[in-house]
């Protein structure tokens, strides 16, 4: 257990020592716990880097460099034990649930899943580590709430897996398939999920909408334009039987000579009188608009099968500049729903943006510099740690919701003092320079 702090404590670290002791049940030694509370505080110091010598040199009895290293790559405790239980401990329960594919630029090739793919950071391919993400949305604050790194084939040899410290249960999956294994780990621990977003890595994938579906999960997911789809619902049946041939058909067929077509194609035929100009805006930003129609389809990757998809929106948003570029969307609300609900929810996506902003330049999410595959994953959930105790303390605030920044120098000001309080000896120096008449 935490020692709590004097009564003279700074009110901000008592709540954080407080808020930390439920997590010390993950930690079964009290050399874990004690690199448990460095690791955070050195997150939520003024370090610009946040890689374990950097953290170091700003937290209070900061231990060895070796100590802290054995607690991010051999010490035996379990990431995926800390995101059961910050799961449960989240104060907001219900809300948009973002799943995204963020990349980590990386220069040499040594890093666990560094790989030669498309990076999003920089837009193109490029040496990068990919990692799926799930936050939740609430429409006033965002909630990390799982990450799992993607880990390519050629990271699965014996000597790759020796090499990174990849367990042997670990299987390669696809991006699309390590969003899933998240949804259905937030489900559990009883997160209410009103609808699902992301990119097209998500919405291109036909089982992972089905999956959606099956669950009755609202969805906005990008889609690539070469997707095909069916305007509307298109028109089956089962064939006659022949006469002649033995056995009853039961394989669905197309009643019209419909065909499916890329969504490209349908956004090029759209009338001008189908496109209209809707405003919106994300958080407290200044309002974004652009020209949006949206027409009903059936995806048709689940017709190779005979069986039809649930029929969805195609929403298609064409920017306002001199060259429009169209981008398209796949959304699962009902028929009736509005134009303007179409927007507003597949455009909720820029809360992961501004999260992963947040993560990466105030907490070092993607500062990790070890090489093994625990220590990502361990450095990834502390840090999601750390940033869900600041949106604590945001909502504590109010409506005024500090920035990080702000956040993470109050809490330098408030180890600065616990230093102080926990070396008195520094103190009496301190003082004693006090009654000195300095000349410069």
């Amino acid at each position: 257990m935490l020692s709590r702090l004097p009564r003279n404590a700074p009110v901000w670290l008592d709540r954080l020592s407080a808020w930390l002791e439920p997590f010390e049940v993950c930690f079964s030694h009290v050399a874990q716990r004690g690199a448990f509370r460095r690791y955070l505080l050195g997150l939520l110091s003024d370090s610009r880097r946040k890689s374990m010598s950097a953290m170091l040199e700003r937290v209070s009895d900061p231990g060895t460099y070796q100590a802290f290293q054995h607690f991010i790559t051999h010490a035996p405790w379990s990431a995926a034990g800390v995101w059961r239980l910050l799961r449960t401990v989240i104060p907001e329960r219900e809300g948009v649930l973002i799943l995204d594919a963020t990349s980590f630029p990386k220069q040499g090739l040594h890093s666990v899943g560094v790989a030669r793919q498309y990076c999003g950071t920089l837009g193109k391919v490029a040496n990068c580590q990919v990692a799926v993400t799930a936050a939740l949305w609430t429409g006033v604050r965002a909630w990390m709430l799982g990450a799992a790194l993607y880990v390519p084939e050629a990271w699965l040899t014996p000597e790759a897996r020796q090499r990174a410290q990849i367990p042997a249960a670990v299987r390669f999956q696809e991006k699309w398939r390590l969003a899933l294994t998240l949804l259905r780990q937030i489900r559990a621990a009883g997160v209410q999920i009103t609808a699902v977003l992301g990119d097209a890595e998500f919405g291109d994938n036909a089982t992972l909408r089905r999956t959606l579906h099956r669950l009755t999960l609202p969805y906005a997911l990008g889609i690539s334009s070469t997707l095909t789809v069916f305007r509307g619902t298109p028109p089956v049946a089962v064939p006659p039987r022949q006469l002649g041939r033995a056995g009853t058909p039961t394989r669905l067929q197309l009643t019209a000579k419909t065909r499916p077509e890329a969504v490209r194609v349908i956004a090029a035929a759209l009338p001008p009188s189908a496109w209209r100009r809707v405003q919106w805006r994300n958080g407290t930003h200044r309002p974004w608009a652009a020209h949006f129609a949206a027409v009903r389809v059936t995806p048709a990757h689940d017709w190779r099968a005979r069986r039809l998809a649930p029929e969805v929106w195609v929403l298609f948003e064409r920017d306002l500049g001199a060259t429009p570029r169209i981008k398209a969307y796949l959304v699962a609300l009902p028929p009736t729903a509005s134009l303007r609900a179409l927007v507003h929810l597949a455009h909720q996506r820029w809360a992961i943006e501004q999260q992963y902003q947040e993560l990466k330049d105030e907490l070092g999410l993607d500062h990790f510099e070890g090489r093994s595959f625990v220590g990502w994953h361990r450095h990834v959930v502390l840090t999601a740690l750390a940033y869900t105790w600041l949106q604590q303390a945001r909502q504590r605030a109010g409506a005024r919701l500090p920035t990080l920044p702000v956040a993470r120098a109050v809490i330098t000001e408030i180890l600065t003092a616990h230093f102080f309080v926990t070396h008195p000896h520094y103190l009496d120096t301190m003082l004693k320079l006090r009654d000195f008449q300095l000349r410069i």
